[in-house]
């Protein structure tokens, strides 16, 4: 198998979705993933900052982990449910385990007794399968149930990883079980019979598409809680927002998230690793994934930064014109189609995602890799997502 790699595959060790989906280095599925290092390591890297035992704030260790089973149960993802569970029980081996927490363990999605729990318990269960459905109230009962402006943001970023993650491990599932790509055909001739002519019906690539309520226009971003003021921040956010984005300082968005500084240090870097990593799927197509996955989760911002950037570097606005219009349609060509739908299965359904998914993927003609990085890409967006709708809303220009 051919690949274009971050680091050398065989030199990887397991992590904790390499040990959850038993991967080891004789796997292609393995190989494949770990092609993409720096995204493991950076998922990882999440993964450690988000469940650290030594964060402060009143959201403690023990309830993390419960908020990241309840999340994989309610997803449909038992294999993750199970493992955050257990941890659960190795971090509280040595303490009482308050009966709030140990009724929640023992009945999953049942209503916590405790105002706070049950503030945290709604957030975390519409945040984690209605994405769409949250708003600026839900988000406010969590400070009023006596949760910090720090640790809400650390809930928020906690639940988008989760969502994450637990997709992440249902693409890996579903690659090792499609196999290697083996003496696979070569990849179909996708060049065009004629030039390229762009749709009369649209407006030229680099003008705003404005359908269905979506657009690919600049749009703003308003928080709904506190952000840091960076005159007076600490170094550590210091470093992180000169690192984040060139803008990080004038943006409430990451003006917010540096409430928790490591968490997005962390995500910034998986961030990154999957939407800029070289080779493998064209940035152009990883575009037409997080769009897609976008217009499913019902998020009008990430829709028009990323349906803005397929523009600018496909040229054309054809696809997410049908984005917009009906993503389960949409797709200009095999590739195209292929990468919709398996994006949108990810994201409706991830329990249920398959190797069938992936199949026309492969038949399309996508590599081993490029299918890695359609499915980072998809997994990417249930997480980037959940930040925007639920932590603030998008803004119109003036007159839009």
């Amino acid at each position: 198998m051919t690949t274009t790699s971050d680091t050398n595959p065989t030199t990887s060790s397991q992590d904790t979705i390499d040990t959850l989906l038993a991967l080891s280095p004789e796997r292609p599925a393995f190989a494949t993933r770990h092609a993409r290092d720096k995204v493991a390591v950076a998922t990882q890297g999440c993964y450690d900052a988000l469940f650290s035992a030594d964060l402060s704030g009143t959201l403690s260790h023990t309830e993390r982990l419960w908020v990241a089973s309840d999340i994989a149960e309610a997803s449909g993802m038992p294999l993750l449910a199970a493992h955050y569970r257990d941890q659960v029980l190795k971090s509280t081996a040595h303490t009482v385990l308050s009966q709030p927490l140990q009724e929640l363990l023992q009945h999953p999605g049942s209503t916590p007794a405790d105002a706070r729990l049950q503030a945290v318990a709604q957030f975390t269960r519409t945040l984690a399968t209605h994405p769409d459905r949250s708003d600026r109230a839900a988000l406010l009962a969590l400070p009023a149930a006596g949760l910090s402006v720090p640790d809400t943001v650390l809930l928020a970023q906690l639940i988008g990883f989760v969502t994450y993650q637990l997709r992440l491990v249902a693409g890996l599932a579903a690659l090792d079980a499609l196999g290697g790509e083996g003496d696979a055909p070569p990849a179909p001739d996708t060049a065009e019979a004629a030039p390229f002519v762009h749709p009369a019906n649209l407006p030229a690539p680099g003008e705003p598409l404005r359908l269905n309520g979506y657009t690919s226009e600049t749009l703003g971003w308003a928080s709904w809680l506190e952000v840091v003021d960076p005159a007076i921040a600490t170094p550590e956010q210091q470093a992180v927002l000169d690192l984040s984005h060139p803008k990080a300082r004038s943006s409430d968005f990451y003006l917010l998230l540096v409430h928790q500084a490591r968490v997005l240090s962390e995500r910034s870097q998986a961030f990154n690793a999957i939407m800029y990593a070289p080779g493998g799927l064209s940035r152009a197509e990883r575009e037409v994934a997080s769009t897609a996955v976008s217009r499913a989760n019902g998020c009008v911002y990430c829709a028009s930064v990323h349906a803005q950037r397929f523009e600018q570097l496909a040229r054309r606005n054809d696809v997410m014109a049908q984005i917009f219009a009906d993503p389960d349609q949409a797709g200009t060509n095999a590739r195209e189609r292929a990468i919709v739908q398996a994006a949108l299965a990810l994201t409706r359904s991830p329990g249920t995602f398959g190797a069938q998914h992936l199949q026309p993927l492969r038949a399309a003609g996508l590599s081993d890799l490029e299918i890695l990085d359609a499915l980072h890409a998809s997994a990417l967006f249930a997480w980037a997502n959940r930040l925007m709708l639920n932590l603030g809303e998008a803004v119109f220009p003036q007159g839009a």
